[in-house]
């Protein structure tokens, strides 16, 4: 067989097709240069140096069509690398050209010498493209060529290129076919490692030369392993055979027979262990294990060994790959210039690889060819074909070849429509029109003779396949021949402009204008239409009449016209315009406005009468903001707000109104209704007592909601006062009346009545109650009489007159003021207002407090420690900071960390359980006082400790009863029927079980097997073993072992076969 090394690849078949085609031309005569293809812009060519002097080869390559930069390298014979022996004797260089896109790589060889001559190989890759050419150096003066011999590549060494057989390798026009004529024959024939096999290793170069093996060290190799002799092993009767060949796509089966059925084996694929699957199954029948491999590839091409313990047996397995057929043969075509081409091919497996040709030099994917593959089927594309694509086309497979021919003609213009003769009047239009069959054809047009050029008049168009000659307001001097000539082809088309005149006295027609109104669309009712404000208004009005009529449009008394002294508007100029036609008036209005309404008439006039038309324009908005916003009354929590409507509508009826309000100094207003309320007065509600508000109104109608109102004054929600008030501790003891709540608003003042009593105009609800301040903060109080005469103001603390050193006091015709700048605890205390007119009084009293932080607890301990549990007590604190202790905070710290924790916050009673403490930790605990000022400067720690201690944790075992672990025997492994050959050692094997240890006793045919020293019995921990030793014909029979304790027995039973080898030896001869 013919059979390429795994290490081979497409470089080396392509080596391979070089050989056999140098092999057979005809000895002395000088290789052939290698023609440009595939990568390579400009290869290297064989040379002879002069000893002692420099030689450079150059390689360049194009990158126009690759996506990333080639990779180059420079190889002597077919494995040595010269990059790596880069230096002072090899220099290697390379540079890029941007403009042609093309790599130049140079390698110099200073100082030629003996060892430089040989073969040599550029090989340049990019992605999934490669290519490679070869070239040889020849030193002046050596009359040896490169030896094929054993001893001198022993001599000359691997390096020197000495067994460089690619440097014998020339590229040949014919090469594949030589390949298939000489090497195709040998793979059916004739088995090459057979001969190799026999052979001495002085003709292996001559054989592998002969038959076309390229990778000697891999032949080499293949042979060393094929011949070792194998070593004489007890553990196969059969090994495997020396090497197996099968189909690609086939299975094969690998068998061995063992000695020992028990023997347990390994298959190994180059030295790795295979694992059973779908591809690789194992299978044991008696003696014989078999290895089966389904759908065999390429890549089980591979070493195989069959492994017992430390002996092996070993086989090769080549998989052949079966040579790739043309089951559809190529078509010879006929097409015309610039038809697609399209040769298809189909080969007889999907995916191969198939080669294309034309004339002897093969085709590369450019922009000119395109090669596509769909599964068997190849196509080689032309899109545009050409006189220079005449030729016969081949395509190669490795087991087949087609080849058609491409016949290009030249393609016929064909006239698919002529011009015609042509008979017009003077003014009217003449058109020439010509329809030929190529689109891109192109010519020109003559008349007379003379070709006709183009002027505003005479127009000559070229769309598609269609050719026209337009020619306007047609005159005497156009009549003659007019011929269209096509540019590149023998043909004319040719036609006559007759010109016909004809005198008419012209008598121009005359119709009264008309005015075509379209009532439709926006108009509500007849010529009425409406517009909403800051939209676009265009109405087109068609008109008739000849000749035709002169447009004025008329707003009252204002006049728009399209022409005129008055306003001229053009089509683009100004907000509102008219564009006129000569059949369509359109008037124009950008952005509608409120002055836009009005009446409008349109009047059409020429010499043969007139007609009019008015038209209504009414132009509608949202609504004016409504005005006179005010609050007319307050409440504890409502106001009533009262509103006049908006001035103008909108030119729509108000639907109703939305209302908002704000606090007084906030910026986001709040809605009040989300439905459309239609009165003018509302009662806001949900409003909070004391604080100023403000409201503002929007306006709702058809058209949208207004601009919102102005805001409303501020005012103030606040309750009404009855008769009997408390303020603090002040109780009216009089029976005056006092003035409602809603007369106290802001900037409100009070009024000087004749004879009028004193009375207490007071603020809102929130001084009602006792007055509380924090320590050291300003206050001030206000409060407001009416009375006259002017009233006399006297202040009290505690019913003493006030310190004017600690308190000041303002009093003025309206009001009174107590002021205290820093706020003390001495401060706090009842204060009353006395107010007297002549013989009459009133008074009022009031509390103010000053609070301040409390001090911390007193007198914190632990009570008792429980579990995980600890209780607190405490004291409350001496000073409560003038106000009630709101609770208190625990916090917990061990003493390890001393980082505190939270426990309880707000605590109101003086005790506290802790919960959740650590075992093992001891706990130290504070306390803070809390009131409304908020928490007390300082804790109360403490006095004592809670330790949580350890508990004491023993553990119980159970009573410990030992098992009983006494079983009768009993077999786990059964012994196994054995065949064998007679004089050759033997073993059956079985397990057992039980204890006490079972006593063993080995039988054939039922009898006992006493000291035969033919027979040795083994118990390895209960693994049993009887050895036989050279069984005969006489040994055969029924085994068993039996084994008994106290407790009981168990038996198992094996056949063995012994079969004779003198008969097997008989039959084999």
């Amino acid at each position: 067989i013919f059979h390429l090394s795994e290490q081979s690849n497409t470089d080396d078949a392509l080596t391979c097709v070089h050989l056999l085609s140098s092999l057979a031309a005809t000895p002395g005569t000088e290789p052939e240069m290698t023609e440009l293809s595939g990568l390579f812009v400009e290869k290297p060519q064989s040379t002879i140096a002069i000893k002692g002097k420099d030689i450079t080869f150059v390689a360049k390559v194009d990158s126009s069509t690759l996506l990333r930069k080639p990779a180059l390298k420079w190889l002597k014979g077919k494995w040595l690398d010269l990059g790596s022996k880069a230096g002072k004797h090899l220099q290697f260089k390379e540079s890029y050209d941007r403009d042609s896109k093309i790599y130049t790589y140079e390698m110099k060889i200073v100082k030629v010498v003996d060892g430089d001559a040989g073969g040599y190989r550029c090989e340049v890759t990019a992605k999934d493209k490669c290519d490679s050419c070869t070239f040889d150096i020849t030193v002046e003066g050596r009359q040896d060529k490169p030896t094929l011999s054993s001893s001198s590549r022993g001599e000359a060494g691997e390096d020197e290129g000495e067994l460089d057989f690619s440097g014998l390798l020339k590229k040949r026009s014919e090469s594949v076919l030589l390949l298939r004529q000489r090497m195709w024959p040998y793979s059916e024939e004739v088995d090459v490692w057979s001969i190799l096999k026999k052979a001495k290793p002085c003709d292996y170069e001559k054989i592998a030369f002969q038959y076309g093996i390229t990778d000697l060290r891999g032949m080499l190799k293949r042979l060393k392993k094929m011949k070792v002799e194998p070593k004489k092993c007890d553990a196969f009767l059969k090994k495997l055979e020396a090497a197996y060949s099968v189909d690609k796509g086939k299975k094969i089966q690998l068998t061995v027979e063992v000695a020992n059925p028990d023997a347990q084996i390994k298959w190994l694929k180059n030295g790795t262990e295979i694992k059973p699957s779908a591809k690789y199954v194992f299978e044991s029948v008696g003696n014989k294990r078999k290895l089966t491999i389904n759908k065999c590839t390429l890549a089980d091409d591979a070493a195989y060994e069959c492994v017992i313990g430390e002996d092996k047996s070993f086989t090769e397995v080549f998989v052949k790959e079966p040579p790739v057929t043309i089951t559809k043969l190529l078509d010879d075509l006929h097409v015309v210039v610039e038809d697609k081409v399209e040769f298809e091919v189909e080969v007889s497996e999907e995916g191969a690889n198939v080669k294309w040709m034309k004339d002897g030099v093969e085709l590369a994917r450019d922009g000119k060819y395109r090669f596509k593959k769909d599964g068997k089927k190849h196509w080689l594309i032309i899109n545009e074909a050409s006189k220079e694509d005449i030729g016969m086309y081949y395509v190669f497979t490795n087991g087949g070849e087609s080849k058609a021919e491409l016949e290009v003609e030249d393609k016929e213009l064909e006239v698919l429509q002529s011009i015609a003769d042509l008979t017009v009047k003077a003014a009217e239009q003449a058109i020439f029109k010509c329809e030929v069959s190529d689109e891109k054809v192109t010519g020109k047009w003559y008349k007379d003779g003379v070709e006709v050029k183009a002027s505003n008049r005479i127009k000559m168009v070229h769309i598609g396949r269609i050719h026209k000659l337009t020619i306007d307001d047609v005159k005497a001097e156009d009549a003659g021949d007019y011929t269209f000539v096509p540019d590149g082809y023998a043909l004319s088309l040719s036609a006559k402009l007759n010109f016909l005149e004809i005198k008419i006295d012209y008598v121009p027609r005359q119709d009264p204008p008309k005015i075509h109104l379209d009532t439709t669309g926006s108009m509500v009712n007849k010529n009425t239409i409406i517009v909403v404000a800051g939209n676009k208004l265009r109405l087109d009005v068609e008109i008739s009449g000849e000749p035709a009529p002169t447009v004025c449009w008329t707003k009252g008394d204002n006049v728009r016209k399209c022409c005129g002294p008055a306003w001229v508007i053009t089509e683009t100029e100004g907000r509102v315009r008219v564009d006129n036609r000569k059949t369509l008036s359109s008037f124009v209005i950008e952005g509608a406005e409120r002055g836009d309404e009005g009446r409008y008439t349109i009047t059409v006039t020429n010499p043969a009468g007139e007609d009019k038309a008015e038209l209504f324009i009414k132009v509608v908005d949202v609504p004016d903001p409504p005005e006179g916003v005010k609050c007319m009354g307050v409440g504890e929590d409502t106001a009533t707000i009262i509103w006049e409507p908006p001035k103008f509508d909108g030119g729509s009826p108000i639907k109703g109104y939305l209302m908002e309000r704000k606090k007084v100094g906030s910026s986001r207003w709040t809605k009040l209704n989300f439905d459309i309320y239609e009165s003018t007065s509302y009662e806001a509600k949900k409003m909070i007592e004391g604080v100023l508000y403000e409201m503002r109104v929007f306006a709702v109608n058809g058209i949208g909601v207004s601009q919102p109102s102005c805001s409303s004054k501020p005012f103030m929600p606040i309750g009404i006062i009855g008769d009997n008030l408390t303020f603090g501790r002040l109780e009216r003891r009089s029976t005056w009346s006092f003035p409602s709540r809603s007369a106290v608003a802001r900037g409100l003042t009070g009024r000087s009545l004749s004879n009028e009593c004193p009375q207490f105009q007071l603020l809102p609800r929130q001084l009602e109650h006792s007055f509380t301040h924090k320590h050291t903060h300003t206050q001030s109080l206000l409060d407001i009489a009416q009375g006259k005469p002017r009233p006399v103001v006297n202040w009290f603390k505690d019913d003493e007159p006030l310190d004017p050193k600690k308190v000041s006091v303002r009093t003025t015709e309206v009001d009174t003021i107590l002021f205290i700048r820093s706020a003390e605890r001495d401060h706090s205390g009842t204060y009353t207002l006395s107010v007297q007119i002549e013989n009459m009084e009133d008074k009022a009293s009031f509390e103010i407090r000053v609070v301040e932080k409390p001090g911390p607890p007193l007198a914190v301990r632990v009570t008792d420690v429980w579990g995980f549990n600890a209780a607190l007590e405490w004291k409350p604190p001496k000073d409560n900071g003038n106000s009630d202790i709101s609770g208190y905070i625990i916090q917990k710290a061990d003493k390890k960390t001393k980082e505190w924790f939270m426990v309880y916050e707000h605590n109101r009673r003086p005790n506290c359980t802790v919960s959740d403490l650590v075992m093992g930790n001891e706990y130290v605990f504070r306390i803070f006082s809390e009131n409304i000022c908020g928490l007390s400067d300082e804790a109360g720690l403490s006095k004592n400790t809670a330790v949580i201690a350890k508990t004491g944790l023993a553990y119980n075992r159970p009573p410990y009863k030992e098992k009983d672990l006494n079983t009768s025997p009993k077999f786990t492994q059964p012994l196994q029927d054995r065949s064998v050959i007679a004089g050759y050692s033997t073993a059956i094997s079985c397990s057992v079980r039980g204890r006490p240890k079972p006593k063993i006793i080995w039988m054939k045919n039922k009898t006992i097997i006493g000291e035969d020293p033919k027979y040795l019995m083994q118990n390895n921990q209960g693994v049993l073993t009887l050895h036989i030793r050279k069984p005969s014909l006489f040994d055969g029979g029924n085994y068993s072992c039996k084994a008994v304790n106290e407790l009981g027995e168990d038996v198992v039973e094996c056949k063995l076969e012994v079969r004779a080898l003198a008969v097997e030896k008989e039959n084999k001869k």
